[in-house]
């Protein structure tokens, strides 16, 4: 498979769990930017310091910085990928666009993970991370609502959008997502 995929979606809606699923069933590069930032926070990296003191304020790490990982990441890869966590909001994806395109690797679709506010904040306060306290974790779906649900409007004009439920088991979803791709 040589897809080019996007995942979007509030935290907590299963995102990493079904692009690390996918890109191992499929042969996909996954890039999770959350990932990619935690492990700069425990190498204890200047890099990872001022991340994690963003992060854990329930805030988001600046675009370049973001922009720079994702593109040291696919400049060097020509296979299909997916991206998990970028781009979070209209101007990251007018500059993902951009490095797409000097890139030759344009976007094919976006899949859209969506979820109840109610069971977000659950599946997030059951992962254990430390920066996983109720009051970050509306801060953060608030953060989403703000600046990265407007990406769904956006590929959506662009007929990219593709909408999976994420209720249910890690399975169902995967055949949600199968389905929607197909």
């Amino acid at each position: 498979m040589s897809h080019r995929l996007l995942f979007v979606g509030p935290p907590g809606a299963g995102k990493g769990t079904q692009a690390e699923r996918l890109a191992a069933s499929h042969g996909l590069l996954h890039l999770s930017t959350g990932d990619l930032l935690r492990a700069e926070v425990k190498a204890g990296s200047d890099l990872g310091k001022e991340a994690e003191a963003v992060m854990n304020r329930g805030e988001l790490v600046s675009d370049a910085l973001v922009l720079a990982i994702v593109r040291s990441r696919l400049q060097s890869h020509s296979g299909g990928w997916l991206l998990d966590g970028f781009p979070r909001n209209l101007a990251q994806a007018e500059a993902l666009d951009a490095l797409l395109s000097e890139l030759d690797q344009p976007l094919q679709s976006v899949l859209l993970m969506e979820l109840d506010d109610e069971e977000l904040v659950q599946r997030l306060l059951a992962r254990g991370r430390a920066d996983d306290n109720e009051e970050v974790i509306r801060h953060r779906l608030s953060v989403y609502r703000e600046q990265t649900a407007p990406l769904i409007n956006h590929y959506e004009q662009r007929g990219q959008l593709k909408r999976v439920v994420s209720t249910g088991t890690i399975e169902a979803v995967a055949e949600r997502i199968t389905a929607a791709l197909a």
